[in-house]
Formats: C-alpha cells, structure tokens, sequence
C-alpha cells in the first residue's frame, strides 16, 4: 500500500462533501482537523522531521490553537522556518513540547532566522518530504529510527549557510514555547559537532555531521556570531533569560550545490546519539539516497502487511493512508531511557492511550506482535520507575498529566498479550503493577464508594478488573481471579436502570450518550439493564440519528449556546471524538448486525476522504486511522476480550499477512461502498469452509484461519442473530454465573 499513501491527508481543516443519508444526522463537537503533518517519518521510530511553521498542534500547517469547531487561521498558506524533529502525530492539545534542533537553510543574514518562507512544491511520501523555500533553496529530509538526514540544494550565493538553532521548542502561538533548562554545544572536528539540551527535564542529544567542504563553522548567540569560540555552555536558562543559541555551517554555494545535514538523536548522551546516527546511516559521507531508500523499503514492508482491492484510486489512497498514519506511534527508543539506567525496551509518544486502546494498538498486536510485547514491557518499567501505567506518556518526564482522560487502560492492552500467549513478557512481574495501578488515583474511589467520578471511569476500572482476573488466571493464582472478576462487576453502578444511560456526572469530551454504549465484559447484563435488546436498539436508533434530521456543524469558534444546543443532540459524533469508536458495533451484542452495517458503512463512505482535509477530527495517533483499516475490512477489535467482530467489509477483497500465515477476506454479492448507496449486509460466513454461525472470532483463530468469505446481500438475514457475543453472565461463558 506504499504507493498509495498520501501524507497529507488530515494536514488541513476537515473539507469532506456534505453527508449523505445517516451521517448527515451526526454531530462534530471537537476540532474539525486531523492534526497530522506530511514529515517523514519511519515506521514506529524515535524521530520525525517536518517543516515548521510553529503552528498548532504539531508545528506543521496553518491554525491557530482550537478544541472545537474549525480551527482558526494563522497564515493563508504554507510556511516554514525551517524543520525541526519530534512531532506528534494527529492528537489535540498535548501541550507544547517537541519541535528540537530545527535546521534552516538560509541566504540572508542570520537576523532573518525565524522568517516564515512560503513552501512551494511540496513532495510527500513514507519516510521522506521535499519542499522549496520561497527564498529558492530546495529542501529534502528522510529519517532513520535514531536519525534525521537533511539535504538542501542552493542556488548559487556568496553567503549560503545551514543554521541550526538548539534554543528553540513547543510552537510559536502564545503560551507554548519550550525554553530548554540547560544545554551545551561543542563543534568537534570540521564538519563535525554535538549538543545537548535539557526540555521538560528530559536530556535530547545530538550529534551533527554536515557535508559542506571549505565551509566555516561557528557557533551563535542572540543572533551574533562567536568567531573561534568552540563551546557554549548554559548551566541554567530561564524564560527570563533565554536568548536564541545555536551553529552555524557557511560558504559560498555553486547553483545546485547540494549540502547534507545528518543528525543522530539519544536521550542518553551525545556519544549514544553519534553511535545511534553511524548505525542508521553508517559513518561515510552522501548517506542522504540510501537511508531515504531503506526507509522507504521499511515502510513497503509494513504497508504490505494488508492489501486490499481498492474500488477506486481515492479509495486506495485513504485506506493505504490509514495504515500509515496507524504504524507511525509509539515511538520505539529501545535502550534510551531518560529515566533509568538500564537497557531494554523504552518507548514514547504513547499518546493518547485512551484513543489508542480500542484500535491502533489491537492493530499492532495484530500485524506486529513482537512491538506489542517490546511496548508492554516498556510499559512496566515505567510502572515500575516511575509509579504508574500511564495514561498518555511522552518524551517530557513529569507525573501523569492524563489521569482525568481515563483509568487503567493499560490493562486492556496486557489482557490481550495475555491471552495470545505471546512470549517475552514476564507474567509474576506484570501481575504486580497490574493490580497495584488499579489502586492508584481513581481506582481508590472505586474500591472506597464503589463508584469514580467522572463516571467513565467507573468503567474503565470496571473493565479493567475484567482484563486482569484474565492474567491473575495465566499466573494460576485463582484466588486473587476470582477478587478481579468479583469487583469487576462494579460497572453496573454507573448506569441508570431507569435510563438505560449512564448516570449523570462529568465527562472528559463527549456527554452520557457518547459513552453510554462501551462494550463491556457483560454486554448481555448491560442490556438486560436497559430492558432488552429492543430497548437497547431503540436507544441505539436514537443516538445514531434514525429518523432524524440532518444537522449543521460547528463553524470558526463556535458559541456557547451553538456549542450547547449539539451537544443536546445526545448524538454520535461521528468518528470526529474518540469516546463512540465503540458504539457502532454494539448492536451485534443485540443481535442486529445490520444495523452494525449501516452505521459502519455510512462512516466509512462519508466521514474519510482524500486531500488534506480528508478526516473528520483528530487522528489520535493513529487511532482513528486504524478504526477506518479494521472497518474496511470488516472486522472490530473488542480490545481485552481477544476477539473481532465480523461485518460487511467495505472492499470485496483483502490479505492481511500475519506472523502464522496470511489472511484472505473474500466476498460474493459485494456491492460498493458509497455515500447515499445501499448497504451490504452478511448473509452466511464461511471459515475455511465451514460455515460461521457466530458474528464474531477469536484472536486466537484469526491467527489461523487461511481464508474469511462473506456473502453479502441487500437486505439484513438471519445471521447474526441468534448467537450474541460473549459475555461475562453466559451461561457456557468459562467465568459466567447464571443467565
């Protein structure tokens, strides 16, 4: 799916065609952009380079810092002053970190560092990014793991230099710059310099090597140049005393001169980074085509993973692009622990886990499991250094800043490790900060009041016993089971029996509704709550807008009062928020997989499209990318339960390549996917030949099977039916009680 990747999407304010049929009744509360950027990037790697223009959220594109509506403009078209590394990837407000070292290629004097050129023939693909500065220099950069190589072709000048400054960080809109606490640089050798800078109490090491005989180097301070200076050192900086610092490579440059910058990054030291730089790029010189074309043969082995049978070359682009978006986080830095000495797996940028946990991270468990067991065991060391399974962890140290987005949803993510029985992770271990998370924040309410406010939480802990009586079981202390498996009935305290909704509290994002319809552990018990399945659908029906009439969104800053009379809607936010990822596929617990296709169908053919205003909301780190992937081909994650739910996929074929064998999905009666068309529905499933009865799978036989064939129909069929998926009251279901 490489070739099919367009970086773009989800750069620019949502610009989709106007919804058809059910979508059109859907409310989009949260930023109308997918807050990704078009840099180059390396599948699950530490580092990512971009243009930067300081604009929110990621330092690439145009807007203004939002949390609803259509974002704001900072400028009416694309600039940059340069590129910088570390971005995140498609998330909100994750505050004003990253954007280091960024590297500008300039022809003017150093008081013009900071000018905004216009970028102009922008280029974008996996692992590689090209621009030219409306000053005439034409910009390349592709990245390693551990590495970033630049390459910038100038035209011919007298005074052509590459100036990179190690004070600048965050975003340059009020209240987001990052003012490192202290920092040194050294030049070493011609050609040759290292640096270190502390942000956010984390030590970001770099080591440079720049191509560019007969050029002077010198280092700057407060935009002055220090003419034989070799070091500058800064023990303590503060807001109130930073000045702008950095090197500085020049010369004259021929027409075309090609001059390549190559940086190799360590939380551990400036000697970690020359080595980490020499190992993604070896230790010559002109490395910028071959490390460019190993990245890109990385990420077509990752994008070859799924294939699919795209009905058109946009469809093609938006799934290839979703994939890709889904493999670009966390980020991997094993052996690279700012907090703690010893080697092993580490990874950051596990933001936000309370998107990730139902779909990104299924998906990496799915096609790359040895990453999801490196994740989980990255996840326990900072447990075990730092006090917690986090909620969202980034390369900044400091506490959990997160705990109200969620609680114990790392949980979610073991349960599942657990029960593939994957090697590599050491179950005593885990099994200790499993249970002691549960306690932590949250989880005290819980256990004191048997209930958490916001009341989500009472879920997500609830859940989160479910997941870990699973591992207390895979560590056969049956006693200790049977305790999670007792509190974890505890979610029915946070629901209304009168309402079938949640009980009244605050919510982070989102109302009642948009949480109201998790799947759960005991989905057959959440339903009896409700009144039965009809009950349970009519409440469905309601809040995905059966009946009901096409609404307006949110425009540029939206009122109060605007903002007040959609959340009033009590509606599904379609796709454009995180909380109802889940919601669609509640319905098969209810026996009406139909209506899981018509809900799932109207989103994938209204809510994804191309260019770069092609996504609904945030993209999440991949999550919502990923939701799209596991729709189109069919397929839902009930994230902790180790099993897919099975529905009428949007491609009439596709092939997934697992670690046991590949994975064919195959379809009869498949009709296209398209906005206002008709909806396909399963008619009969077959496993390797043998009929499905059940609208689901589980991890464990979606290991194995060879091949899924579905016949779909225009019209809803019996299956589906009868046989709901399981839950924890079953009477057959292993720690079920009576029916």
């Amino acid at each position: 799916m490489s070739e099919h990747v367009d970086p773009f999407i989800g750069t620019g304010a949502t610009d989709l065609p106007a919804p058809k049929g059910l979508a059109a009744t859907w409310w989009w509360p949260k930023p109308q952009v997918g807050n990704t950027h078009p840099g180059a990037t390396h599948p699950f790697g530490m580092v990512s380079a971009s243009p930067y223009s300081g604009a929110y959220p990621t330092g690439y594109g145009l807007y203004d810092f939002n949390t609803e509506g259509v974002p704001d403009l900072l400028y009416d078209r694309p600039v940059a002053s340069g590129f910088t590394h570390f971005q995140q990837s498609g998330t909100g407000a994750i505050r004003k970190y990253y954007n280091y070292f960024r590297v500008t290629p300039m022809l003017g004097p150093l008081d013009d560092l900071g000018t905004a050129w216009d970028l102009l023939d922008e280029v974008a693909e996996p692992g590689y990014y090209a621009a030219t500065l409306s000053s005439g220099v034409r910009c390349e950069v592709t990245v390693g793991p551990k590495s970033a190589v630049h390459r910038y072709t100038f035209p011919a000048n007298d005074a052509a230099r590459i100036v990179i400054d190690a004070s600048t960080g965050g975003l340059a809109i009020p209240h987001s710059q990052t003012v490192p606490l202290k920092a040194h640089l050294a030049m070493l050798e011609p050609g040759v310099a290292q640096g270190e800078i502390h942000v956010e109490g984390v030590p970001l090491a770099v080591h440079l090597e720049v191509d560019a005989p007969g050029w002077r180097q010198l280092l700057w301070y407060d935009r002055r140049l220090m003419p034989g200076g070799t070091r500058l050192d800064f023990d303590y900086i503060r807001p109130t005393t930073l000045r702008p610092f950095g090197l500085m490579f020049m010369g004259p440059s021929r027409a075309e001169q090609t001059v390549e910058v190559r940086l190799g990054f360590s939380l551990r030291g400036c000697a970690t980074a020359r080595d980490n730089l020499h190992a993604d790029v070896g230790s010559i010189q002109a490395t910028f085509a071959g490390r460019r074309d190993h990245t890109a043969a990385t990420w077509r082995d990752h994008l070859g993973k799924v294939s699919i049978k795209a009905e058109s070359d946009d469809q093609a682009t938006v799934f290839g692009t979703a994939l890709y978006h889904s493999l670009i986080k966390p980020c991997f830095a094993p052996d690279e622990s700012p907090s703690w000495t010893t080697e092993g797996p580490y990874a950051f940028d596990i933001c936000t886990m309370w998107d990730i946990y139902r779909t990104q991270l299924p998906l990496m468990t799915t096609l790359f499991p040895q990453r999801s067991v490196e994740l989980a065991g990255a996840l326990l060391s900072i447990c075990e250094q730092e006090g917690n399974l986090p909620i969202g962890y980034r390369m900044a140290k400091g506490a959990d800043r997160f705990s109200r987005q969620g609680s114990a949803l790392a949980h979610t993510f073991f349960a599942d490790l657990c029960q593939l029985d994957l090697p590599g992770i050491d179950w005593d271990w885990a099994m200790v900060h499993l249970e002691m998370d549960l306690r932590r924040t949250y989880g005290e309410d819980y256990l004191v009041h048997g209930v958490a406010h916001p009341i989500s939480h009472t879920l997500d802990l609830a859940y989160a016993y479910h997941c870990t009586a699973a591992i207390a079981g895979k560590v056969r202390d049956r006693m200790l089971a049977q305790q999670m498996r007792d509190l974890a009935q505890g979610w029915r305290a946070a629901y209304d029996p009168g309402t079938g909704l949640l009980r009244d509290s605050t919510f982070y994002e989102g109302g009642r509704w948009n949480y109201s319809f998790r799947l759960l552990h005991d989905m057959r018990a959440r339903i009896a709550l409700t009144g039965g399945d009809e009950a349970f659908v009519r409440l469905l029906d309601r809040f995905f807008g059966y009946g009901a009439v096409p609404v307006t969104q949110p425009g540029v800053a939206p009122s109060v009062a605007e903002m007040d009379a959609g959340y009033g809607l009590c509606r599904f936010e379609g796709l454009n928020n995180e909380p109802d990822y889940e919601a669609p596929w509640s319905y098969h617990y209810a026996g009406r997989p139909d209506r899981t296709a018509e809900v799932v169908h109207a989103a994938v053919a209204n809510q994804f499209g191309t260019g770069r205003g092609g996504l609904p909301g945030n993209d999440d780190s991949g999550g919502l990318s990923a939701w799209y992937v596991w729709a189109t081909l069919g397929l839902f994650p009930v994230a902790g339960q180790n099993l897919f739910l099975v529905s009428a996929p949007a491609v009439a074929e596709s092939t997934t390549r697992l670690p046991e064998g590949e994975l064919s999905i195959t379809t009869t009666g498949f009709e296209p996917v398209e906005a206002g068309g008709p909806v396909s529905y399963v008619q009969s499933i077959a496993v390797d030949g043998k009929t499905l009865e059940r609208p689901w799978i589980s991890g464990r036989e979606l290991r194995h099977i060879r091949n899924l064939h579905i016949e779909l129909g225009p019209r809803p069929s019996g299956w589906g039916t009868r046989i709901r998926p399981p839950s924890t009251s079953d009477p057959l279901h292993p720690t079920g009680g009576e029916a």
